[in-house]
């Protein structure tokens, strides 16, 4: 995995080397390789560039200072080895505002300005207010000092960046890494992917399948839902926030009502709670519940949601499968291949997009893709035992699709498939 790199990277160093407009703000869920990423483009600038990454949550060992740096000189030097040794939990919005003078003054004597990176700043408290008032200070005087900020908390770095930063920042975003990524980084094949999903962290540890679970489960699951999810947001009933993960992951792919989730859940609360607790855990990146799609010009009704794990090995971990086990249940393993068409659709699609599924009359489409006024339509023949087979066909008759595709046996391989991200599918076939 050192050596790979994803194409975000290339993105973030042309970014470092525009002009100052923005703030740049790198996101995603957890574990989808963010400060690797940033560290590799950083790697890449500093042959021409100076910069300073801070891990706001990690402390440098106190060391002596050496040789007076060239450039800055022996105070600024000192000063920023007292910002990197000081401990965690002094580390406020003063420490903020002292990090970000020193990063001035190193602009103001370089030619080709300076790079600043706060990793992890959303443990600052009231980070986005202070940064809004340093980045606005910085543009009335045009200083040429870039900004980057990462965190792993999404919903309170969405919550900073769209509230106090709206209109100050430019988003680089990541989301679970695809197939043909962990097929570079790691030669994960096909069915390894479907089954193993994209945690580049938990790759390493596929061959022993218990640990990989624990991993999963403990590691990625666990901190969305407490951390990002409970610690930040109003839950009333956190213990149906944690069953329905566990119900959307159980049920990925399927097309379930809100009334049979409530029968399914103890405690449960109301449709709009469920709703409510679905669209929080979409936020994290990790299931969403799509809505069935009704027309350009019709009203969305509160539609059964179909839903879909956004990587699939959520949908893996949870269920009690090993890898062959899973491989040789037709019937769950049909619905972890539609699921990582969902995924891999959800993922890659722009922030134009809206992705749906299509039922009426007993016809199915299992994915809709919209952009504007255009239409891809997607059913996958996974080998699942269901027999629509002209479910397409209406879909395509009713709403005219710039493409139709049937992806599987018949169609475009899933492989295939993967490999090509959603805006590939409105280009005429």
């Amino acid at each position: 995995m050192a050596l790979f790199q994803r194409k975000q990277a290339s993105t973030v160093v042309e970014r470092l080397h525009e002009p100052v407009r923005w703030l740049i703000f790198i996101g995603g869920p957890r574990q989808c390789g963010k400060t690797t990423l940033i560290r590799q483009a950083l790697n890449q600038i500093g042959r021409t560039t100076r910069y300073r990454y801070l891990a706001v949550d990690k402390s440098e060992p106190r060391v002596t200072p050496s040789a007076p740096d060239p450039l800055t000189g022996s105070d600024w030097r000192e000063s920023w080895s007292a910002l990197e040794t000081k401990e965690t939990e002094g580390r406020d919005g003063r420490w903020l505002v002292g990090a970000w003078e020193l990063a001035r003054r190193e602009a103001a004597n370089s030619e080709k300005g300076f790079v600043l990176v706060f990793d992890e700043i959303q443990k600052i408290p009231n980070w986005s207010e202070v940064v809004k008032g340093l980045w606005d200070a910085d543009r009335w005087e045009d200083r040429p000092l870039h900004v980057v900020l990462l965190g792993s908390a999404p919903l309170l770095m969405q919550r900073g960046m769209t509230e106090s930063l709206a209109g100050r920042f430019e988003s680089i975003r990541l989301t679970h890494w695809s197939y043909d990524e962990m097929a570079a980084a790691f030669g994960f094949d096909l069915p390894q992917y479907l089954y193993f999903g994209g945690y580049p962290g938990a790759a390493p540890l596929v061959s022993e399948q218990a640990r990989w679970r624990d991993y999963i489960t403990g590691t990625l699951v666990e901190p969305n839902i407490e951390r990002d999810i409970l610690a930040l947001e109003r839950v009333d009933k956190p213990a149906l926030l944690k069953r329905l993960f566990d119900l959307s992951a159980e049920f990925s792919g399927e097309i379930l009502s809100y009334n049979k989730m409530l029968g399914q859940l103890a405690d449960a609360g109301n449709t709009t709670t469920l709703a409510r607790y679905l669209t929080l855990l979409e936020r994290v990146g990790l299931v969403a519940g799509l809505l069935n799609y009704e027309g350009l010009h019709r009203r969305r009704r509160a539609s059964s949601p179909k839903l879909n794990v956004l990587n699939t090995a959520l949908m893996s971990a949870c269920s009690g499968y090993g890898f062959a086990e899973a491989q040789a249940d037709r019937t769950f393993w049909g619905r972890l291949v539609e699921s990582a068409v969902g995924a891999h659709l959800f993922n890659t699609k722009t922030t134009d997009m809206r992705l749906y599924y299509w039922r009426r009359n007993g016809q199915e489409v299992d994915f809709a893709l919209q952009r504007g006024r255009k239409l891809a339509a997607f059913e996958v023949k996974s080998g699942r035992l269901r027999s629509r087979p002209k479910g397409l066909e209406e879909f395509r008759e009713k709403f005219k699709p710039v493409n139709s595709i049937l992806v599987g046996e018949g169609g475009i391989s899933i492989g295939d498939f993967l490999s090509h991200p959603a805006e590939h599918w409105f280009a005429a076939p």
